[in-house]
């Protein structure tokens, strides 16, 4: 389903499938479960790249790294209010993350601005989000 979905949009790209084993370990640094469609997705492909260069998925690695970053800075715990609620997947290209609620566990997708640290509401869904970051790729395709 994800393949064909992804492939709807003319220069959106797949990657390889991640690991049941990169996901498993993944979920294991993260103490909590990936979304269910975020995992299904990434066992199709391990990120998707929207046509103008964009990740708008990231790789399960990235998605790793970047929230062990967020959640372990001592300077962002200073900055910004808690990350451990959510779980970052993908940005716009211009700092602004997007993100899946964990805590309590949802299938909504916000975006959280780097400059004054607001998550808003974007899509109820990961199709949603994705319909909308591959079809009017840029960087305030969801404003």
């Amino acid at each position: 389903m994800w393949r064909e979905f992804v492939e709807r949009y003319e220069g959106a790209e797949l990657n390889a499938p991640a690991s049941e084993l990169e996901l498993r370990d993944l979920e294991a640094a993260l103490g909590q479960s990936l979304p269910r469609a975020l995992r299904e997705l990434l066992l199709v492909s391990d990120g998707v790249v929207d046509a103008d260069g964009t990740d708008v998925v990231w790789s399960a690695e990235h998605i790793g790294l970047t929230n062990a970053e967020f959640r372990g800075s001592a300077d962002f715990r200073m900055l910004y209010m808690p990350f451990d609620a959510l779980v970052f997947f993908g940005d716009n290209g211009g700092g602004d993350q997007f993100a899946a609620v964990r805590t309590p566990e949802r299938d909504d997708v916000f975006v959280w601005d780097h400059e004054n640290d607001s998550r808003t509401w974007v899509a109820a869904r990961l199709e949603t989000y994705l319909r909308g970051a591959l079809s009017r790729p840029g960087e305030d395709w969801y404003r």
